[in-house]
């Protein structure tokens, strides 16, 4: 049970933070300070923002879990985030600091044309919308257990999800929308070390709290295997197997090309880098920073196996994984401190909704707005449209996020996977206009289109069966899965998928130009 220093510490986070969002942003005096920080932050801080960005509320409370019930293979896809990161530095950074570009589209724009570009930006906008609203959905689940068992209620009845979602967006709206993107990436790095410390604190009692021969306990059970080159089952097992070696690696490494190549929500951050090598730097060194973060949170898993004796979730009385660590944090700790594992939750959760508020408004006015707007409308206007298109993201936000009180809604489970059949065409689009030098707007989009339909029928679509092998099954019921042994493909695998047939079918629609002369 939660203890009234707990809730105190929570309180000040949630007020605190936004009183120094505030203050840390700064004046801004243009889209480009408001929106891109003046393009003058240190690269360490932009470092800090990615990693927390990309670290929602799911991450801290999953990433345990998947240790606590398995091992920690999970840590091989970070390998794939490596390469991925180092590709992107590599082949992406220099053409966006190349007459330096404002969104990840903009390079869309310059190699297509505008539709190509608006394209993108709309894709972008639905995926962050599905996406964010259900993570911010999720934040709000652990809270309402702790306001619950807390017996806390507002004008006598129980504190709902939708009270609990708006208290969290009008919050983070309030210093996004005044700070700009320099609030959110110093934020960022406070909420990044929040939840770090409170991590690396939760390690340590648990091991103060553990038998000596811990180690040689998970050692046992091959609780710190961490590779798994699965070269003992079969290659249809491998390709649907998320965490095979080549799989983790080759498919995490495209993903991340993806992720931090061509989503407006981390190339925001990198463009706001003073130059080139520190957005290198950035990117480079936000794999590192992932790596140890995911690292720190499966041992917590690890520890938290051995604390409970190695009991199952329903063992222990709750319904899944997910809920082992929560359960830990509200009876496991000591005063305060569960209060401050709590803010750190909060935190990751903030810092994804901040930095999805701040880039789609970024791309809403710059690669939408801009076309529809009279050149000669002053700075302090489009500084003003700006911040009110900050301001629509977070109502619709919240509007969102509250529609999925009704957990087993499907549009959770098409939330979560979106990313996988988006992020396919837009790494492609990218990639069609660097290699396929004939390649013009039209292709791109019909390509870029028929990528993200395609897609979807894969991901929800194609199943394997040990007995019938490959299939084409939309909404398999679970019976049917069960009975039939059927396996999708691992997800790591869906952007390298969607990525390869955009390239090639842009280019079978660039060959027309040639033999058709046009």
């Amino acid at each position: 049970m939660l203890s009234l220093l707990d809730f105190i510490v929570i309180t000040i986070y949630l007020l605190g933070i936004a009183v120094l969002g505030i203050q840390l942003g700064g004046r801004q005096r243009s889209t480009d300070d408001y929106f891109l920080g003046g393009r003058d932050l240190p690269w360490w801080a932009v470092c800090f923002s990615v990693v927390a960005t990309e670290t929602s509320t799911l991450t801290i409370i999953g990433v345990p879990a998947v240790a606590y019930g398995g091992t920690m293979i999970f840590l091989q896809i970070t390998g794939g985030y490596l390469l991925g990161r180092i590709a992107v530095s590599l082949l992406f950074l220099p053409r966006y600091f190349k007459g330096s570009m404002s969104t990840a589209y903009a390079y869309l724009g310059e190699r297509f044309g505008d539709r190509m570009r608006s394209t993108a930006s709309v894709t972008f906008m639905v995926t962050r919308l599905l996406a964010d609203g259900v993570r911010l959905f999720a934040t709000a689940i652990p809270i309402k257990v702790i306001a619950d068992s807390a017996g806390m209620s507002f004008m006598g009845e129980p504190i709902s999800y939708g009270q609990i979602i708006l208290l969290l967006g009008v919050i983070t709206a309030v210093y996004t929308m005044v700070g700009g993107i320099r609030a959110v990436i110093w934020i960022d790095v406070v909420q990044m070390v929040l939840y770090l410390l409170g991590g690396i604190l939760c390690a340590v009692l648990l091991i103060n709290g553990l038998p000596e021969n811990w180690l040689q306990l998970a050692a046992q059970e091959h609780k710190f295997t961490f590779i798994n080159l699965g070269f003992d089952i079969p290659f249809t097992e491998w390709i649907t197997q998320p965490y095979v070696a080549v799989t983790a690696i080759i498919g995490g490494a495209v993903f991340s090309m993806a992720s931090h190549g061509t989503d407006q929500l981390i190339v925001q951050r990198l463009l706001t880098c003073r130059n080139l090598r520190d957005s290198q730097r950035a990117l480079i060194g936000s794999a590192v920073m992932v790596a140890l973060q995911f690292t720190l949170f499966l041992v917590v898993g690890v520890l938290l196996w051995i604390h409970y004796g190695g009991l199952t979730p329903q063992e222990l009385g709750l319904s899944r994984g997910d809920e082992v660590f929560p359960r830990y944090i509200i009876e496991g700790l000591p005063a305060g401190l569960s209060g401050l594992l709590l803010a750190g939750i909060l935190a990751a959760a903030m810092s994804t909704l901040s930095s999805s508020l701040n880039s789609l408004a970024s791309s809403s006015m710059l690669d939408l707005g801009e076309r529809f707007i009279k050149k000669t409308i002053s700075d302090t206007r489009r500084l003003f449209l700006s911040r009110g298109l900050t301001l629509f993201w977070a109502g619709l936000f919240i509007v969102f996020a509250s529609l999925f009180e009704n957990t087993e809604n499907p549009v959770v489970e098409l939330g979560l996977a979106i990313a996988s059949f988006t992020y396919g065409g837009l790494l492609g689009g990218f990639l069609l206009g660097i290699i396929i030098k004939q390649a013009r707007e039209l292709d791109a989009v019909i390509a870029f289109s028929l990528t993200i339909f395609t897609m979807v029928l894969v991901i929800f679509g194609v199943w394997h069966s040990p007995t019938e092998g490959w299939m084409f099954v939309l909404n398999p019921t679970d019976s049917m899965i069960e009975a039939g042994g059927l396996r999708q493909i691992a997800w790591p695998w869906y952007t390298l998928i969607g990525s390869v047939f955009c390239v090639f079918l842009g280019f079978l629609l660039s060959l027309r130009h040639k033999f058709m002369n046009i």
